[in-house]
C-alpha cells in the first residue's frame, strides 16, 4: 500500500444504508425497561460496595477524599452525563452494535474508530486502569465478589490461599482467586446460551440491588453521627497516612479530584446500553432515553450511599485493613445491627452479580461488530444460529476475563478501567498548574485559556466539555496506569496495521465498486 492509499484507508468512513439498520443477525428482544435496568445494573456494584470506602479512606493508594467523595461523585457523574448525552445522540443515529465504535467508524473515520474500539476492549475486558492490567470491566467486578464473599467468612477463604498457594509479584493478587474464577466463566457460558434469559435475570437482580440500595440509605439516617463529617485532625493516629487534615475536605480540592478521577470508574458501565443497537426494540427511541434515565439512578445511588457511609462511620476507618475490604457491612456490625450487615452483603453480592453479568454483555458485541467489519480477526463475529449470539466472542473474552479476575488486584483493576473509556494537551497544564491556577496566579491561567482558542474553536459544548473533564481526569491517572496502557495501544496498533487496514470490510467493498466501475 502506498502512503496516500494507507492516509485514505485511515479516514475512511463506515457507510451505513438505510434499510440496513433493522436488518441484523442478533435478535431484536429487548424492551426499554431491558435497556435502562442493563444501565443501571451494570454500573451499580463496585462503586457502591467496596469503591466509595476505599475512595473516602485514601485506600487506593492516592490521597484520602473523606466525607467529600460524595463531591467526588457528583464530579464523576457530571462528567458521565456529557458523555451520555453524546451516546444518547449517536445511539437515536446509528442503532447499530458496537457502541462507541461504530459511532466513531461513521463520522470520523476507521483508524480512531479502531483505537477507540481497541481500548473500549480494554475497558470492558482488560482490567484497564492500569494499575491494574488489561481486563478491568468483567475482572474488577468479579474479584469485588470474590471479597464480599470472603468477608461473609470472616476472611478465612482468603487466609486459606495466602497461605497455600500466595503470589508475591507486583501488580498481580495476593493469590488465585478461584471464586472469581468460576464466577466470571459461568456468567460467559450463560450470556452465550441467549441474551433474553441473561438479562431477564440481569433485571430481576438489579431491582433487588436498587431496593438493597434504598434499605442502606433509609437505615442509615437513624445512626448517623454529623460529627463524622468534622473530624478534627487531632482525633486521626498518624498511621493512617493519606487521612489528611480531617473535615469535609481533608486534602482539600485536589483531594475531592483525585477521587473522581477513581470515582469515574464506578459510572462505567451505562455504556452497555450502547452495545445493544441490533437487539433493542426501537432503538432510536430507547437507547438515548434508557442512558439518561439510568445515569439518573446510578447517581442518586452512589451519592446517597458515599454520603450515609461517610455519617456513620469516621472515613480514614473505611478502608481494607480496617474492613477487610467491606466496608459498608462492617460498619453496621460495628454500629450493633448484625442483621442489616447480612442483609447489606446479600444485596453487594447481587449487586455485583449485575455488575458483573452487565461488564460481560457489551465487550462480546464490541467484538463482534469489529470482527464484522474486518478489523479483527473475523471468526469473532460468528453468530451461532440458535441462540443468536457471537458465541465464540463471548466464551473467548470470558475466558480471558476470568483469567484476569483470577490473578489480579482489585486496585489494579480499578485504575486501569477508566483510562479505556476516558480517551490529550489542555489538562496537562491544568495538572501541572492545577495550584497556581487554584491560588488566582495569572499565567497559568491565560496560558489554559488561551489553549482552549486554539484547539477548540466552534466545538458544540457538551462534546467539548465531555472531553475536557475526561482528559483532565486521565491525567490524575497513575505513571503505571499509562505505562500499561501503552503497551496496550502498541498490541492494538500491530494487529490494525498487519491485519485490520488490509481485510477491512469497507476496503474490500471500495475494491469490488471499483472493479465493477473499471470493466
Amino acid at each position: 500500500m502506498t502512503s496516500e492509499s494507507v492516509f485514505k484507508a485511515l479516514v475512511r468512513r463506515k457507510k451505513i444504508i438505510a434499510d440496513s439498520v433493522d436488518t441484523s443477525q442478533l435478535k431484536r428482544c429487548l424492551s426499554f425497561f431491558d435497556l435502562t435496568c442493563l444501565g443501571i445494573g451494570s454500573t451499580l456494584g463496585l462503586g457502591v460496595y467496596v469503591l466509595a470506602g476505599q475512595v473516602a479512606s485514601g485506600d487506593t493508594g492516592d490521597a484520602a477524599s473523606g466525607p467529600s467523595v460524595c463531591i467526588s461523585f457528583l464530579i464523576a457523574a457530571i462528567a458521565s452525563v456529557f458523555a451520555g448525552l453524546c451516546y444518547a445522540e449517536f445511539g437515536s443515529r446509528v442503532p447499530r452494535a458496537g457502541s462507541a465504535y461504530i459511532y466513531s467508524y461513521v463520522t470520523v473515520g476507521e483508524f480512531m474508530a479502531f483505537v477507540i474500539g481497541w481500548n473500549l476492549i480494554l475497558e470492558y475486558l482488560f482490567i484497564c486502569y492500569l494499575p491494574t492490567p488489561p481486563l478491568i470491566g468483567t475482572a474488577s467486578v468479579a474479584n469485588g465478589y470474590s471479597i464480599y464473599i470472603d468477608s461473609l467468612f470472616d476472611g478465612k477463604i482468603s487466609k486459606y490461599f495466602k497461605s497455600h498457594v500466595a503470589m508475591h509479584i507486583s501488580g498481580l493478587g495476593d493469590y488465585p482467586d478461584p471464586i472469581a474464577f468460576l464466577l466470571t466463566l459461568g456468567l460467559a457460558v450463560l450470556l452465550a446460551l441467549g441474551v433474553k434469559e441473561s438479562i431477564r435475570l440481569h433485571t430481576i437482580m438489579t431491582v433487588l440491588n436498587l431496593l438493597v440500595v434504598a434499605f442502606v440509605i433509609i437505615a442509615g439516617l437513624f445512626k448517623i453521627d454529623s460529627h463524622n463529617w468534622n473530624i478534627s485532625k487531632d482525633e486521626i493516629p498518624p498511621k493512617y497516612t493519606h487521612a489528611g487534615n480531617g473535615g469535609f475536605f481533608p486534602n482539600g480540592f485536589s483531594g475531592v479530584m483525585v477521587g473522581a478521577a477513581t470515582c469515574f470508574y464506578a459510572f462505567v458501565g451505562f455504556d452497555a446500553i450502547a452495545t445493544t443497537g441490533e437487539e433493542a426494540k426501537n432503538p432510536k427511541r430507547n437507547i438515548p432515553l434508557s442512558i439518561v434515565l439510568s445515569l439518573l439512578f446510578i447517581f442518586l445511588a452512589y451519592f446517597g450511599i458515599s454520603a450515609i457511609q461517610t455519617l456513620l462511620y469516621p472515613y480514614y476507618l473505611q478502608g481494607k485493613d480496617d474492613t477487610n475490604g467491606a466496608a459498608l457491612p462492617y460498619i453496621f456490625e460495628h454500629l450493633g445491627w448484625t442483621w442489616a450487615r447480612w442483609i447489606v452483603s446479600i444485596g453487594a453480592l447481587n449487586g455485583l452479580s449485575t455488575s458483573l453479568l452487565g461488564a460481560m454483555y457489551p465487550l462480546p458485541r464490541v467484538l463482534y461488530s469489529m470482527a464484522n467489519d474486518g478489523i479483527i480477526l473475523r471468526f469473532l463475529a460468528i453468530v451461532h444460529p440458535r441462540f443468536k449470539t457471537p458465541v465464540y466472542a463471548t466464551i473467548i473474552s470470558g475466558g480471558l476475563a476470568a483469567v484476569m479476575a483470577a490473578l489480579f488486584d482489585i486496585n489494579q483493576l480499578i485504575n486501569m478501567m477508566s483510562i479505556g473509556l476516558l480517551l490529550i494537551i489542555l489538562d496537562a497544564q491544568l495538572v501541572f498548574f492545577e495550584p497556581q491556577i487554584f491560588d488566582g496566579n495569572v499565567g497559568p491561567i491565560v496560558s489554559s485559556c488561551i489553549t482552549v482558542v486554539i484547539i477548540v474553536p466552534g466545538v458544540p459544548v457538551i462534546p467539548f466539555l465531555s472531553v475536557f473533564v475526561n482528559i483532565y481526569l486521565m491525567f490524575k491517572l497513575s505513571y503505571d496506569t499509562w505505562i500499561r496502557f501503552g503497551v496496550w495501544m502498541v498490541i492494538g496498533l500491530l494487529m490494525y496495521f498487519l491485519y485490520g487496514i488490509r481485510n477491512s470490510s469497507e476496503r474490500l467493498n471500495r475494491s469490488d465498486s471499483e472493479s465493477r466501475v473499471f470493466r
